[in-house]
């Protein structure tokens, strides 16, 4: 202690320069943790904030969503009315002709959009939405192009011989369907229907598949 002292006593003078620099780097630190406090209170802010834009956005899209998926669902089922129905495919054959531009731009469409369709229990963000959105709206468009098209041009792209083929054809679906003919009949029919589509359209398989479906159960009641 007394050592201590007798060294004080003999450089006293160096408590001033000391004093400063340990001043110094207290304000140092204390303006650190003041800017570290700041910074904190800043990004809870920037945090807050972003939340209540989520929070904006979530609700003020749910509506936009519920429409988009209505929409979706709508066109869904104008296509599938087509697609189910062999018969009606027959009289509008360009909406399964994939060499056509119109039809290709619409299964392109078509196959974008069912990929961003949103799970039920999923979390939409705005970016996401607005993908889907635009995909749906694109859809539309593209549908209405072909379904219009088609309707106008019919089987014209096809020769008087063609035709002819589709029309039987066409007949023959409507006896395959038909509850009323019996089951040998039926089953008759549509063999000779896929024969002369051979050749002129690709049968979608869902509608082979309900056709089938259909007289596969007529065979089963009758064998019953």
């Amino acid at each position: 202690m007394d050592q201590f002292l007798h060294f004080a006593g003999q450089f006293w003078w160096l408590i001033f320069p000391i004093g400063a620099l340990t001043g110094g780097w207290a304000r140092s630190l204390a303006r650190y943790n003041e800017k570290r406090r700041q910074d904190k209170i800043e990004l809870a802010r920037i945090k807050a904030a972003a939340a209540t834009e989520r929070l904006r956005i979530t609700q003020a899209d749910a509506a936009q969503v519920k429409r988009t998926l209505a929409r979706h669902d709508e066109v869904q089922a104008t296509w599938f009315a087509y697609e189910l129905d062999l018969a009606t495919l027959i009289e509008y054959p360009m909406l399964i002709d994939m060499r056509e531009p119109l039809t290709r731009a619409f299964h392109e469409a078509k196959v974008r959009a069912d990929d961003l369709r949103p799970h039920p229990e999923a979390t939409l963000d705005p970016e996401s939405f607005a993908a889907y959105r635009d995909a749906v709206q694109a859809y539309v468009v593209a549908f209405d192009a072909a379904e219009r098209e088609a309707r106008r041009r019919k089987q014209s792209d096809f020769s008087p011989i063609e035709r002819e083929s589709l029309d039987r054809a066409r007949k023959l679906i409507g006896i395959a369907a038909d509850d009323a003919a019996t089951p040998a009949e039926r089953q008759a029919a549509y063999r000779r229907a896929r024969a002369e589509l051979d050749g002129l359209i690709d049968v979608p398989p869902p509608a082979a598949e309900v056709l089938e479906r259909g007289i596969a159960g007529e065979l089963e009641r009758g064998h019953d």
